[in-house]
């Protein structure tokens, strides 16, 4: 009796943290040379949704459905229905609801693995977490409402129109995000990644690909171990890294820190401090406030805008480039310039208090500087160029 009663009470706690679809059918065709196994099934309601695939290419998409459904083909690459059959039995697939959550899990036991799996499920758009795993296959996500964790073992991922925030992983496959109303976290070994819009953080890093950012409402963290860097529009702080190719900002709202081992650099506009650098490329600042810039073989030109309060200092060096600055009418600033070998190169200013002068003879090395306060002085620009030209120019209103 006490051994009934027991089998009893562990069936009850089983039915109640698992309960599997509510109904399955499965069929198996012929398509052109191959066999197909198709899995159709529904597991009702559930809050979240959990995927762990052994292999294959993953869509989910919400909807104004209340219950979660899901469509598996499974591809047998023979002509032989006794060898897909094999291959199909190997093959093993739980679907269940724990509590509040569905899950779909596979595994297969082939040898030859001469299968692919395409899994289709469609969700209610209000689910609070959707966490997917798979082996090896494209991933895309797209109407969930909640948090979207994704990944894979080397496919591609896409996701868009994502509610909570976004987490992304994948071996080497390309990344393409389109509208998220959070933070978003990114991270491939080597593919491309763009992001269409997010109302959170960034955080993106790729081993060698090309990064595109169009629109960033907070701030973002971009590395790249090759590839370029493109971002059209940042309201918050900006960090890129590049480990040689070319940074391409347009408008950021705060602070920006730009690093590159070979490629140029330019940003349209920035609000905050600019630290740039490059190993053997040009830097081009169009709009900023406070500059740091510094290339070891390229030249560097910078538009530098008067902003109330502020008191930071700003440096241009390159060891071999020219350097032009362009300097608004009202911007109360102090001016120190010197070229250290000027054969033949010069400064050159558009204003009369800045002061220029050389030292050295005519036939040997000689070094020319520039000293001058404009509207009273305030922060220092420092400019240094081993060989090279230095301009300042008058902002043109």
């Amino acid at each position: 009796m006490k051994q009934a009663i027991k089998l009893a009470s562990i069936a009850v706690v089983v039915i109640t943290l698992a309960s599997v679809a509510l109904s399955q059918e499965t069929r198996m065709y012929r398509d052109g040379g191959n066999w197909v196994q198709e899995m159709t099934g529904d597991l009702g309601a559930a809050r979240n949704l959990r995927l762990k695939l052994a292999s294959g290419s993953v869509k989910v998409q919400g909807g104004s459905q209340t219950s979660i459904t899901y469509v598996i083909h499974r591809r047998a690459y023979t002509s032989s229905e006794q060898e897909a059959r094999r291959e199909f039995e190997s093959y093993r697939m739980t679907a269940l609801v724990k509590g509040d959550t569905a899950w779909i899990a596979s595994e297969s036991g082939g040898r030859d693995r001469r299968c692919s799996d395409d899994f289709v499920i469609n969700v209610p758009r209000n689910l609070d977490v959707a966490k997917i795993e798979t082996g090896g296959g494209s991933v895309n996500v797209t109407h969930i409402s909640g948090r979207v964790e994704l990944e894979t073992g080397g496919g591609g991922i896409e996701a868009d129109d994502i509610g909570g925030p976004l987490s992304v992983e994948t071996g080497g496959g390309t990344i393409d995000v389109g509208s998220v109303a959070n933070n978003v976290t990114l991270s491939t070994g080597g593919g491309n990644i763009k992001i269409a819009s997010a109302k959170g953080d960034i955080k993106a890093e790729s081993g060698g690909g090309n990064l595109v950012v169009l629109s960033g409402l907070q701030g973002a963290v971009l590395e790249t171990g090759g590839g370029s860097i493109r971002v059209d529009k940042c309201s918050g702080t900006l960090k890129a890294t590049s480990g040689g190719g070319t940074v391409d900002l347009g408008e950021i709202g705060g602070s920006a820190q730009i690093q590159t081992a070979a490629g140029s650099i330019r940003l349209a506009s920035g609000k905050g401090r600019v630290q740039a650098e490059t190993g053997g490329g040009s830097i081009q600042l169009d709009g900023a406030t406070s500059v740091q810039a510094e290339t070891s073989a390229g030249g560097i030109v910078v538009k530098l805008l008067s902003s109330t309060g502020v008191q930071n200092n700003s440096t241009l060096e390159t060891s071999a480039g020219d350097i032009t600055v362009y300097l608004a009418s009202d911007l109360a600033i102090s001016v120190r310039a010197e070229i250290e070998i000027a054969n033949g190169h010069t400064i050159r200013s558009d204003f009369s208090d800045i002061h220029v002068s050389s030292e050295g003879g005519p036939w040997g090395p000689k070094t020319v500087t520039a000293e001058g306060k404009l509207n009273g002085g305030g922060p220092v620009l420092k400019i240094r160029t081993n060989s090279g030209n230095v301009s300042f120019r008058r902002i043109s209103r």
